[in-house]
């Protein structure tokens, strides 16, 4: 056994066995994976596929290197079977048939054919390029089979993944598209009417270019796993489809709302209607509180009042018109802006009514307050005091006379109030300097209503008693 040759040392009998075994083992595992891969579905389907892109560039690839693969396998299977036939010879093998299964199971036995090798377009061994009709190894050989074979099974295994996931999907979205078709068209939601019309067709041209691109290339739509070696290591792209699939859910939502309006459009009509016509009886109350202020109260910056909003008036027959023919896809818009609309323009309304009549709320509260310290001094038995009668004719006379100084009458109220307190002698019903419930001057800050230089932005004239006197109508207390 110590002779040597480029092949190494000479086997022996149990080496041989044992190298006869492994290559067995190998030659099985390789003609099992190879006839998984001629029964592969994805290989069938790219036989018969009319393939364009990059999946038809590796398709050839693919085909070649398979075709190649079974070329190699024939070779290896005929070596492995010389190599047995020569064990089977003797039980116990000579030297001369050691050397000749050494040279065999070592040496670069394995001849491929050149027609072959031109034949394939497909990837070499590493090392080896362009050596592919010389001899070769067992061993190289195997090397040689399971690079194409990996190769190959990814290609098919890619494109078999991307035609069992997205073609499916893209019919089941198809289908759920048509049926959206259906309920769109009767509430008017068609191309050129509605934007969601629009959406729909162009869904449409958009699945049925997806379909036709994943059937004819579908590697077009394969995103490999980085870092994998197995193959088939990756997923199917699905960017494209679910992009459209969320664009189709937006169009049903909008549908849906269109199909809520055909239901209840006609009670939210009613509504709107009602709504306004508070705003406009609110706006009209208002108007009319704003020539009473002005009449009643001395005061020229009162906020005028606007007209009803007739704008909103003519949107709501447009939607009312929109209803009577059926135009659900516009009437769904405009009612959703009529309805905030209409509750702004009731609330401006209110508010409106709110800053007219708040000097009549004022004066209502002072003469409360008047009404309720005379009733407590009447209690009290104190009803016919000279002074505190005067006091508080004088300020009954401003408050009810028109048009009412609120700003004299404040000052007259503080003037019983105090007065009143005083009397009584009760400590805890004490008014602190001249303060009444809105601070040290009244409810407009320092000096009564208008501050300190009156309603009209000029000193007050007179004394209060003779602003007073002044503002006491001929006509008695009737108009106040």
């Amino acid at each position: 056994m110590g002779d040597t040759d480029p092949t190494g040392p000479v086997m022996d009998r149990d080496e041989v066995d044992r190298a006869l075994a492994r290559l067995g083992s190998e030659h099985e595992a390789v003609e099992t994976s190879l006839l998984a891969l001629q029964d592969h579905a994805g290989r069938r389907l790219l036989e018969g596929a009319r393939l364009t892109g990059c999946t038809e560039e590796r398709w050839q690839v693919t085909e070649a290197s398979i075709t190649l693969l079974w070329t190699y396998f024939d070779a290896y299977s005929g070596a492995l079977r010389t190599a047995r036939e020569i064990r089977a010879r003797r039980r116990w093998s000579s030297r001369e048939d050691l050397v000749e299964l050494t040279e065999l199971l070592r040496g670069e036995c394995v001849t491929v054919p050149g027609s072959a090798a031109a034949a394939a377009n497909a990837p070499a061994l590493r090392g080896h390029a362009g050596r592919l009709g010389e001899r070769y190894s067992l061993a190289a050989l195997v090397e040689l089979m399971n690079e194409l074979y990996a190769s190959s099974l990814d290609m098919v295994v890619a494109a078999d993944a991307v035609w069992s996931a997205l073609p499916a999907r893209i019919d089941l979205l198809a289908a759920e598209l048509q049926r959206t078709r259906r309920l769109a068209h009767p509430v008017g939601v068609r191309p050129g009417e509605h934007p969601a019309g629009d959406d729909l067709e162009r869904i449409t041209r958009t699945l049925t270019r997806l379909r036709e691109q994943v059937i004819s290339d579908p590697l077009a739509f394969w995103k490999p796993l980085e870092g994998s070696s197995a193959p088939g290591g990756g997923r199917p792209d699905t960017t494209v489809y679910d992009r459209e699939a969320r664009a189709l859910e937006e169009v049903r939502r909008e549908i849906d709302a269109v199909l809520a309006v055909r239901q209840d459009s006609e009670k939210r009509i009613v509504r709107l209607r009602d709504v306004l016509s508070r705003a406009d009886r609110t706006l009209a109350e208002a108007r009319t509180a704003r020539g009473e202020v002005l009449a009643k109260i001395a005061a020229t910056e009162v906020p005028v009042v606007s007209g009803p909003p007739t704008a909103l008036q003519e949107q709501l027959a447009a939607a009312a018109e929109y209803r009577r023919h059926a135009q659900w896809h516009r009437l769904s818009p405009l009612l959703e802006s009529l309805e905030q609309q209409a509750e702004d323009e009731l609330v401006r309304a209110r508010e409106s009514l709110t800053a007219v009549t708040a000097p009549l709320a004022i004066r209502a509260e002072l003469r409360g307050r008047l009404d309720a310290y005379k009733a407590k001094v009447a209690r009290h038995g104190l009803a016919e005091d000279t002074v505190l009668a005067e006091r508080y004719e004088k300020a009954r006379r401003v408050l009810w006379s028109a048009p009412c100084d609120l700003r004299v009458a404040e000052e007259a109220v503080l003037r019983y109030q105090h007065t009143a307190v005083e009397l009584l002698g009760t400590a805890q019903h004490r008014v602190p300097g001249r303060s009444g419930p809105y601070g040290q001057s009244g409810p407009y800050g320092q000096s009564g209503p208008y501050g300190q230089s009156g309603p009209y932005g000029q000193p007050g004239r007179g004394t209060p008693e003779e602003r007073g006197g002044r503002r006491m109508s001929d006509e008695g207390e009737a108009g106040a």
